[in-house]
């Protein structure tokens, strides 16, 4: 069997679809999609083509290193987010090729169904409450919120006593045994992070995600020492070398790697297994589309270590197209009572509505994050 194309689509809201193709008819779908920098890593995914076309596809983990290795310069969003989207394809081909899902090929699951996590409120939280509480009335044992709009380095403790009042808005309307994650997408600093992170303790945090940026990781060993509350993180780390250095350091409770930003199910399952020996806990990252969201399930179906899973139905993002709506069965990642039972398809379990896929990249996308400024007119973290 041997690669002859990689077809590739950008589809609102804010992805990239792969398609690899063969010269026996089996073929294999993918995400490669950084969110904001979608035509970026697309542009990649062709370029990786020339290492691909006319190889065997069931070769993954050849392929895979041929595409790291062999370009010389290797690692960053792009390039490991291209390789990601392809690496999907290739189990999803292999799977569809012997008709059994990816995590028969990984050695079998260790569970039947995933617990399952929403997102309420936007990028500057808001109404928190009820919206926490309509998750949980659907069934949601668990939902994210993002913390706190714009902070400076340092900021007054206003911004501090509101995020903390958001959180209590959130508890006081699910009660005490719903999870609740908080996000702060990089947007503290070491100087304000210390403290708001220590004022929401009493709230009993799921998890809190993402305290400073990637950049600042090492400062999470002093302004989370001594905290009960997990801290995660991960969704901006695109090796194993990155998440080896943080589990060596004891920096992180909980790791999210994005299946596609960090290489794939193949890097993925490699962060997950190291995780798994520092005691440290899995929960993908996934708030795009359907097929990361099938790969990232395959995953945590052989990860012992996996509790929670991120995905994106619903979410403020979605405006024109939502994760289902690709899907040919829709039941394929169906949510019931806040679980998600693991697909037992072929390959990643879901089948892609191709026919619609190229109507709507038609339409297509130019999706970029908000970009947020300072009273004082200086950039601010999104």
């Amino acid at each position: 069997m041997k690669i002859t194309r990689l077809k590739t689509w950008q589809v609102p809201p804010r992805w990239c679809f792969l398609k690899i193709e063969t010269d026996e008819g089996v073929y294999g779908w993918g995400e490669p999609v950084i969110e904001g920098r979608a035509a970026t890593v697309e542009a990649a995914v062709h370029e990786l083509s020339d290492y691909l076309i006319g190889q065997d596809p069931r070769n993954i983990e050849h392929l895979w290193n041929v595409m790291y290795r062999a370009g010389f310069y290797r690692g960053g969003p792009i390039l490991m987010s291209a390789i990601a989207g392809i690496d999907q394809a290739l189990w999803d081909l292999k799977g569809r090729e012997l008709g059994v899902p990816v995590h028969q090929l990984l050695g079998g699951k260790v569970r039947d169904r995933m617990r399952m996590y929403a997102w309420t409120g936007g990028d500057r939280p808001a109404d928190v409450g009820a919206g926490a509480k309509a998750l949980t009335d659907q069934g949601f044992t668990a939902f994210k919120m993002n913390g706190t709009p714009e902070m400076q380095i340092v900021d007054s403790h206003r911004k501090i006593d509101e995020a903390v009042a958001r959180v209590a808005e959130a508890r006081d309307a699910v009660g005490p045994d719903v999870g609740i994650a908080v996000d702060f997408h990089g947007r503290l600093h070491r100087p304000m992070a210390k403290t708001l992170m220590r004022e929401l303790e009493p709230y009993h945090l799921m998890f809190i995600e993402e305290p400073v940026a990637p950049e600042h990781l090492p400062v999470l060993k002093t302004i989370a020492q001594d905290l009960a509350t997990p801290i995660a993180t991960g969704e901006r780390l695109h090796t194993r070398f990155a998440f080896r250095d943080l589990l060596a350091d004891n920096m992180v409770d909980i790791v999210q790697p994005d299946l596609s930003h960090c290489g794939g199910i193949s890097e993925g399952l490699k962060i997950a297994t190291l995780a798994s020996a520092y005691d440290v806990a899995l929960a993908p990252h996934c708030p795009l589309g359907p097929l990361t969201l099938a790969a990232s399930l395959q995953l945590d179906a052989v990860c012992h270590n996996a509790f929670i899973q991120e995905q994106s139905m619903g979410i403020h993002y979605n405006k024109d197209n939502d994760v289902l709506d690709y899907l040919v069965d829709k039941n394929a990642l169906a949510i019931e009572d806040g679980f998600c039972a693991i697909p037992e398809g072929p390959g990643l379990g879901v089948e892609i509505n191709e026919a619609f896929v190229e109507e709507r990249a038609k339409v297509g996308h130019r999706w970029r994050n908000p970009v947020w400024q300072h009273d004082d007119g200086s950039v601010a973290e999104w």
